[in-house]
């Protein structure tokens, strides 16, 4: 039977992991932040499900544990970061929150990020600025595992978008997708279930259609040729335009050396709303704009939705009835520690 976790004595667990292994108190903080939020949301192929993985990353080296980030102003509005091969999380982090201070003063603002670590969950970074009332974007280039609209082979990673924007009565709207169908994590824990995939979700080596995730070796694009488009706009932003490595000759995140840095690229905007409209009002509209959405005519019983509602769903629920990990996963979490065994609910 899956354990159900409590979020709280996880998050002070897998902080007292890192702690040990010499990862800095900010890395630790927003990588284990980041999870326990992101699992909270239910999105789970990016939330703590990674941590046994990131401690793997840790101990061979990957993973920087006292990076020296580098921030280069290149202009009021602009700025480049080198992460040092640090926690993707802690650098995003850093990154967007120079963006927020800048587009206070301008406006806008954006910053790269080069050669630094997966990040996880995209929203994590996204939201920090709708805190802010501030609208934000994230996006990050990942290992090439998007089959090539027409082709056999892969070329981008799952590179997501992200995009957020405070509402007047609730969380803020929270759009967070890959420019796949699903992610390769989410194709890994059907593979711990020992479950099938949709039919509409992978490719095996030769390009065909799978439904056994483990021969899935590349995935569909959201919207086949348009999500695919929409990948390669996100390793313009991250890499081209940062000068980073792209998709198809990054390292892959599970099968590749552990002990060799990824040197991943991510991409944040930010646009204070208070330049353009007052903001109250931005809250009020788009509040209406979500609602209106929402009392449409269902076709069935499953509601109507804005993006963003699931994850509000999951995390009302998840934050009081605990976070249900799979049991092959938990066993990873008690090999690291037998601490973890006591956040089970």
């Amino acid at each position: 039977m899956s354990p159900t976790i409590n979020h709280a004595t996880l998050s002070a667990t897998m902080k007292a992991v890192l702690k040990s292994k010499g990862v800095n108190d900010a890395s630790l903080d927003h990588c284990v932040d980041s999870l326990i939020q992101t699992s909270l949301r239910g999105v789970d192929s990016h939330g703590i499900h990674l941590f046994p993985h990131y401690c793997r990353a840790v101990d061979g080296g990957r993973i920087n544990k006292n990076p020296n980030f580098k921030i280069t102003s290149t202009a009021a509005s602009a700025s480049m970061m080198n992460a040092d091969h640090g926690f993707g999380h802690h650098a995003g982090a850093v990154a967007i929150d120079d963006a927020i201070e800048k587009a206070k003063k301008t406006g806008m603002s954006a910053i790269g990020v080069i050669d630094s670590s997966h990040f996880g969950a995209a929203a994590y970074f996204a939201l920090r600025a709708a805190d802010q009332d501030c609208i934000g974007w994230s996006f990050t280039n990942a290992d090439a595992l998007v089959k090539a609209h027409s082709s056999k082979e892969a070329f981008f990673g799952t590179n997501p978008i992200c995009f957020t924007a405070p509402m007047e009565k609730e969380g803020p709207f929270c759009l967070d997708m890959a420019t796949s169908t699903v992610s390769w994590n989410k194709i890994k824990n059907y593979r711990v279930a020992n479950k099938n995939i949709p039919e509409e979700w992978a490719f095996d080596i030769s390009g065909n259609s799978v439904t056994n995730p483990h021969d899935a070796r590349s995935l569909r694009p959201s919207g086949d040729y348009k999500g695919f488009g929409l990948g390669m706009m996100v390793d313009i932003l991250c890499a081209v335009l940062t000068g980073g490595i792209i998709s198809k000759d990054l390292l892959p995140m599970f099968n590749s050396p552990i002990e060799e840095p990824r040197k991943i690229s991510h991409f944040f905007m930010v646009m204070d709303i208070s330049k353009f409209t007052d903001v109250k009002s931005f809250k009020k509209n788009l509040q209406d704009m979500a609602d209106r959405i929402r009392m449409l005519p269902k076709v069935t019983e499953e509601e109507v939705m804005v993006a963003g509602d699931p994850e509000k769903k999951k995390y009302a629920k998840r934050i009081t009835d605990g976070i249900p990990v799979d049991e092959t996963i938990w066993k990873e979490f008690v090999a690291i520690d037998a601490a973890f065994s006591t956040c089970v609910m």
